[in-house]
Parts: structure tokens; C-alpha cells; sequence
């Protein structure tokens, strides 16, 4: 079974490269499974902006693995993948939650409520929803999980 790790060391390593890319760096995860770990790069537009296109992945995955091929900071073969949250992503920073306002989140709690609502705030300590027109303010402390919905089609 894979081992997944956070690699703080590997973010203080990626995290200029990827800020001279004009991105943010989400996480760096080593994935252990069999002979070869797995680095798994996750990157985001900055807060406010609207995505990455395919062409601002491609520079900044060249620019990491160029890093990392400098640095040599793993002793052994890795696959290295670099790549962005996706539509559903987990919502588990603040950050997160502030580039969700406007759109849905499935939430569940530690006391096991799940809801679905439109976030409409969010702050370092709570996230604001509107469920089917009540405001829902859950303590970031008390969700057990989150993450984003898509929405597909119009209400019209």
C-alpha cells in the first residue's frame, strides 16, 4: 500500500521556483510505492486569478524538474509529477475556502452533518455556506471533510 508524506523540505526547495513561475505551491507529497517514490507537485493560480492554462503548467513543471535535477534532493529514481488541485479538490486551508466563494462545497462535519451550500465567505477560522438559503457558518475545527462541487448546466 502507498505511503503518502508531505515533504516540507521539498516545499522550502520548490516553493521560489514555482513563485517565479507566478503560481502558488499547494503541496509537495512523496508517494512511497514500490522501487520508485513518487513527487507529487501541486500547484494553483495565485488568489484571484482565474486558472492555469496548459501552457504555465508546462513552464512550471519544467522549472521544477530542473530544480529538483539541481538539487538532487532524493537519493534514489522518482517519478516526479506536477500538476494542478482539480475541479473537486479538498478544501483543507483557509486559502482554499477563500478561492471557493461563489461556488458549492460539500461539507461534513465531526458530528457527521453533511450539507452542500454555496460558500459565501470564508475567513482563518470558519467558512460561510448558503444551504438552501440559510447561512451555515462551520468552525474549519469541526469539518471532518470538505470539497469543492462542480456545477453543471444553468438553473435557467
Amino acid at each position: 500500500m502507498p505511503t503518502h508524506q508531505p515533504s516540507d523540505e521539498l516545499r522550502v526547495l520548490l516553493e521560489p521556483t514555482v513563485r517565479a513561475c507566478g503560481l502558488d505551491l499547494d503541496s509537495v507529497v512523496v508517494i512511497r510505492q514500490g522501487s520508485s517514490p513518487l513527487v507529487r507537485v501541486t500547484v494553483e493560480a495565485p488568489e484571484g486569478a482565474d486558472g492555469i492554462d496548459s501552457d504555465s503548467l508546462a513552464d512550471v513543471s519544467r522549472a521544477v524538474s530542473k530544480k529538483m535535477d539541481e538539487a538532487d534532493p532524493i537519493d534514489s529514481e522518482y517519478l516526479l509529477e506536477v500538476s494542478t488541485p482539480g475541479a473537486e479538490r479538498e478544501l483543507v486551508e483557509p486559502r482554499h475556502w477563500r478561492r471557493q466563494v461563489g461556488r458549492l462545497a460539500r461539507v461534513k462535519t465531526r458530528d457527521g452533518v453533511v450539507v452542500t451550500g454555496r460558500v459565501t465567505g470564508a475567513d482563518d477560522e470558519a467558512a460561510t455556506l448558503d444551504v438552501d438559503g440559510q447561512a451555515m457558518t462551520v468552525a474549519y475545527s469541526q469539518i471532518r471533510k470538505a470539497r469543492a462541487r462542480v456545477e453543471f448546466g444553468s438553473e435557467d
